[in-house]
């Protein structure tokens, strides 16, 4: 005697779980950037000064 069609064991595999948790990985912000965002940033740093200089050369302005 064969079984039925819907005679089936259900799937309690970790499919389910595995795709909760890469959701939860992705949604949550990576410690680097959240260094990133925790520096104070100072108008008068002289490290965006520079930048903005180098930029400035970069795309071929003068003085």
């Amino acid at each position: 005697m064969t079984k039925h069609i819907t005679d089936t064991a259900r799937q309690t595999g970790t499919g389910r779980v595995q795709h909760f948790t890469r959701q939860d990985r992705e949604d949550a912000i990576h410690p680097a950037i959240a260094k990133l965002h925790a520096r104070p940033q100072s108008p008068d740093d002289q490290g965006q000064r520079r930048l903005a200089e180098f930029t400035r050369i970069e795309r071929g302005h003068t003085a």
